[in-house]
């Protein structure tokens, strides 16, 4: 599915460092509808608001994030995370996928892969971000079952 939405951002840049979000019509991303979210980017200081969350992330980790900013997320491990991510494509001005296996926030445990890319209304400033995140189904489960508190760290 990752590969499928990076030829899909590819294909829509047409010459230019960036496409536009009014260049990609939701119909022919319906094969990941539910796990692509879009972001706005806000600057001085660099902030990230999601201006939409893919129903099938919501539901996976519990809540919706739509119209929130991401410090607004309870998981404080998932927020680092997430802005580490977000931060490295507004760097590197291209596109950046992130692994997680069996990795440990504060709540769970993930198994999925994230790929960020950035968008643009005028071709040049990053003014949104829109990921697709692929869950892992096998491997470990979705929620930790050795509460944080415990000590449990992730490192076994």
């Amino acid at each position: 599915m990752l590969q499928r939405f990076y030829a899909d951002w590819e294909t829509r840049r047409r010459g230019r460092e960036f496409p536009a979000r009014r260049d990609f019509d939701p119909w022919d991303l319906r094969y990941a509808l539910g796990y692509i979210s879009l972001l706005d980017v806000l600057r001085d200081p660099l902030r990230f608001r999601f201006r939409l969350q893919g129903i099938g992330i919501a539901e996976r980790i519990g809540m919706d994030m739509t119209g929130k900013f991401v410090e607004a997320m309870p998981d404080r491990r998932h927020y680092h995370m997430a802005m580490e991510h977000y931060s490295a494509v507004i760097e590197a001005r291209g596109p950046a996928v992130r692994m997680r296996r069996a990795y440990v926030t504060d709540a769970r445990v993930w198994n999925c892969e994230v790929l960020a890319v950035p968008l643009s209304n005028n071709g040049a400033d990053i003014d949104m971000l829109m990921s697709c995140l692929a869950w892992d189904e096998g491997g470990a489960p979705k929620y930790s079952a050795v509460p944080i508190d415990a000590g449990f760290d992730g490192r076994t």
